[in-house]
């Protein structure tokens, strides 16, 4: 599962980035580090891009690269849920 199966409001632990280069080191110098929590705070009118909190700050991603941020499945909690029940 990845950040951009999430829906708005979503809690979820990231398991892991994917791809290299640049693009991996920017989003591992902003924080984005395997066991770090996201929320997923809104998407914009046509879903792109994406606006998370991470570590108490706001961040914007493009679908594409939502798409390359792994989360635990098992993690996700979902609003208005307590953390174990599923939706």
């Amino acid at each position: 599962m990845t950040l951009r199966d999430l829906r708005e409001g979503d809690l979820a632990e990231i398991e892991a980035i994917q791809g290299e280069g640049a693009f991996k080191r920017r989003l591992l110098e902003m924080g984005f580090m395997p066991g770090t929590t996201v929320l997923i705070k809104k998407y914009a009118p046509l879903r792109d891009p994406i606006e998370l909190v991470i570590k108490g700050y706001h961040v914007s991603l493009r679908r594409t690269e939502a798409q390359q941020v792994l989360v635990r499945s098992d993690s996700v909690q979902r609003p208005g849920h307590e953390s174990g029940e599923k939706p």
